[in-house]
């Protein structure tokens, strides 16, 4: 009976009901994941983990927040609901520091050295992708092993060349070294790179495009978001980059200063010791006001930043 009954179905419908059968013994066959549990017991108890562990990279934050709403000596008593609302707070820190110069000195630089270092970076790495010649696996090597270099190796060169070249007191070396890639960035692009089909770029060079009309025209359109990626990743890390700011702009004025070295000189000014009254309420107020161009740029960029990350699991 039954296979009367299969016989009188359609080519179409039998090759329709092999391939869900098929797709069926594929997912019965699919391993369990460990962090997918199929019981309610195990759910919740991920669901608390979440929670539990939500909380606690939250807490700095509404610390902060409610610091930043305390009147001096309260700032760190470590209440989360403050006893007394300041919220003249954020109206006086404009006065008592020059917040605005700091975060537009830090959106400047942390722009043109994201921007340098994603260009840059995709250059080199398109180079590597698409371009077969002797010794490339050796110089791609060589390019992976000045990750191995530390910072510290590199920082008085550094420091001697920006200084011959007379840019000491200004914003110029925060960002200009940026010019010439990453060796990371580098890595991570070309592994993107690599996973474009290279019919398109074979394409593109019979019908006369240059070297350069490939990488602008097929390679950067199709790269947005490992370009996106490596944006977030060095605006981020030029944001939070003290350690330049304290090497090469301490001989310009306070105006001058990045976000992270301006909240350094504010925790300085206001400590008793030097001078000041303890007003660290002004830090706290600052230290939230400058977290907030992070979040609304991830918040934009998180789109761009999951499917680049799918797309080179994909890949793997």
């Amino acid at each position: 009976m039954s296979q009367s009954t299969s016989g009188a179905l359609p080519p179409a419908a039998q090759a329709a009901g092999l391939a869900v059968a098929e797709g069926a013994t594929r997912t019965s066959r699919r391993p369990n994941r460990w962090y997918r549990p199929q019981n309610v017991v195990g759910r919740v108890i991920l669901w608390v983990l979440v929670v539990l562990f939500s909380l606690l990279f939250l807490y700095p934050f509404v610390w902060l927040l409610a610091a930043s709403l305390k009147p001096k000596g309260q700032v760190f008593d470590n209440k989360l609901i403050p006893e007394t609302l300041k919220l003249s707070n954020y109206a006086e820190v404009w006065n008592q520091l020059p917040l605005l110069h700091w975060m537009g000195n830090s959106i400047l630089i942390a722009f043109l050295a994201a921007t340098l270092v994603a260009f840059s970076s995709s250059l080199v790495a398109f180079g590597f992708a698409y371009f077969t010649f002797p010794g490339r696996t050796f110089l791609f090597g060589l390019v992976l092993a000045t990750m191995m270099l530390p910072g510290a190796v590199t920082l008085i060169p550094q420091y001697l060349i920006w200084k011959n070249l007379g840019f000491l007191g200004t914003n110029v070396p925060l960002w200009g070294a940026n010019l010439f890639g990453s060796a990371f960035y580098i890595f991570l692009q070309r592994q993107f790179f690599l996973g474009l089909p290279k019919e398109l770029f074979e394409a593109a060079r019979v019908d006369g495009a240059s070297y350069f009309g490939l990488f602008r025209r097929i390679a950067m359109p199709l790269a947005i978001p490992s370009f996106i990626i490596v944006f977030l990743f060095e605006f981020q890390a030029s944001w939070n980059n003290l350690q330049a700011g304290l090497i090469y702009l301490n001989a310009g004025t306070v105006d001058d200063f990045t976000v992270p070295l301006g909240i350094a000189y504010s925790m300085t000014k206001y400590a008793p010791g030097n001078g000041g009254q303890g007003d660290y309420q002004y830090v706290m107020v600052a230290a939230l006001l400058v977290t907030l161009p992070m979040l609304v740029l991830f918040a934009f960029g998180q789109r761009y930043f999951i499917e680049g990350v799918a797309t080179q699991g994909r890949k793997g």
